[in-house]
């Protein structure tokens, strides 16, 4: 099966029940600014979306205080077949999947399975072996060493551990496109085999890049488990949270659902062709990779943030303990590690494990709008989630359109908290 233009691309109702117990915000230097939800501006900002050609489809889910506090949507799910977005429309969530294989890594790690500074090597031998690259000798041929220290597993938590792509220039970029660890018909034993060959880009820790370690993640998931790793996180954590729609391989009753996935070209949004938007969830790919691929609705999105949101727990079902959600939703990086891609392009940030965390409020008024503390990802087709715990907030944010479109994000921010929200000042 050839691999989509996506999937390469890839590789470069109302509840007034009371909520469980939330992840308690961090400590603020004062209290969070009153934020004020008005729907009608959360609904003027999805239809401008669809109105300027941004996006051909829309939808947004907010949680807060316990209960629905907005939904609503614009535009098509398909456009051509005029199919409005709603609340059950299945979009692919891609990078929103990382997360998800975070929380099922970290079970294991709350079980004692292993230590986040034990080196992967531990658990997967056949990184044992990586070399660095150390750029051209005098006669201009590639030189490698080994590694200042070894790759711990919380650098693949936090894109620390020196992974190459498909992207870069250089002897590590030809040879991680030559070795193709990423390909629907390669198992994740077959991913960790052919990157372990790869050499690394940069020592362990010394810089932010974000890639393949996820995948990786699945990997290990995998082999502690002793179970396919598509299984472990179906009996993990999607079936305990009631993520019944949410899954890599999806039945085919569900097709109907689907949003079609638009990519601008030439200004305009096109419609990619059906076959290549399936092809991420076809039935006979022997990958199944933690760091894209999972579809999802809206709702069934929404709960995994409300777990974490509730400290880990959603409707009394506990997923992971407090302490393991606040682990992961507190910044990671060692400050010296200055080098951190176009991570800050995303605000006033650092990174988790598997979440981008606000550390600071909004530097100017381009920013997006969010509160210290809060975590996040998003997905290549410009899908969106974010947890606040200061404002007991979760937001779910879908639409697909490709590349990437940052100026949605900005916008539904905006439409949630208002345009001059900065929230407590974390200091």
């Amino acid at each position: 099966m050839r691999v989509p233009i996506v999937l390469a691309g890839l590789m470069l109702g109302l509840t007034l029940t009371a909520s469980p117990t939330r992840l308690a915000a961090r400590p603020a230097a004062i209290s969070a600014e009153q934020l004020r939800l008005e729907p009608r501006r959360i609904d003027a900002a999805l239809a401008a979306m669809v109105a300027d050609g941004r996006a051909a489809g829309v939808s947004a889910l907010v949680w807060r205080g316990g209960r629905e506090a907005y939904f609503g949507h614009a535009g098509f799910a398909d456009r051509e077949a005029k199919r409005a977005m709603a609340r059950d429309t299945m979009v692919q969530i891609y990078s929103m999947t990382k997360p998800v294989t975070g929380v099922a890594l970290m079970q294991l790690w709350e079980e004692g399975r292993f230590g986040l500074d034990d080196e992967l090597a531990r658990y997967l031998p056949e990184f044992a072996g990586v070399r660095v690259y150390d750029g051209p000798d005098g006669a201009g041929a590639a030189r490698y060493r080994p590694p200042a220290r070894p790759i711990l597993v919380r650098d693949i938590m936090r894109h620390s551990a020196g992974f190459g792509g498909a992207g870069d220039s250089g002897p590590v970029g030809t040879l991680f496109r030559e070795a193709g660890p990423i390909a629907p018909n390669h198992d994740l034993a077959e991913l960790g085999r052919r990157l372990a060959r790869v050499p690394l880009a940069f020592d362990p820790g010394e810089r932010w890049s974000y890639g393949i370690s996820v995948d990786v993640q699945a990997l290990l998931v995998e082999r502690l488990s002793g179970k396919p790793f598509a299984r472990q996180v179906r009996e993990r954590v999607l079936a305990p949270l009631g993520m019944n729609d949410t899954a890599w391989r999806q039945p085919e009753a569900n097709w109907a659902r689907f949003a079609a996935m638009y990519l601008r070209r030439d200004g305009k949004l096109v419609r990619q062709d059906d076959a290549a938007t399936r092809a991420l969830n076809f039935r006979d790919n022997a990958l199944t990779p933690g760091g894209f691929g999972l579809a999802s609705t809206l709702d069934d999105y929404m709960r995994f943030a409300r777990m974490l949101l509730g400290g880990g727990t959603l409707d009394g079902v506990r997923v992971l303990k407090p302490s393991t959600v606040r682990l992961m939703a507190t910044d990671q990086l060692d400050p010296r590690a200055t080098d951190r891609q176009w991570l800050p392009g995303k605000g006033q940030v650092g990174f988790g494990f598997d979440f981008a965390v606000r550390v600071a409020r909004p530097a100017d008024a381009k920013e997006n709008r969010g509160t210290v503390g809060e975590f996040f990802w998003d997905g290549a087709a410009s899908t969106l989630f974010w947890v606040d715990p200061a404002n007991d907030l979760a937001a779910v944010f879908f639409v697909q359109a490709m590349p990437f479109d940052g100026t949605l994000h900005r916008d539904i921010r905006a439409a949630v908290y208002g345009e001059n929200y900065l929230g407590p000042r974390g200091d």
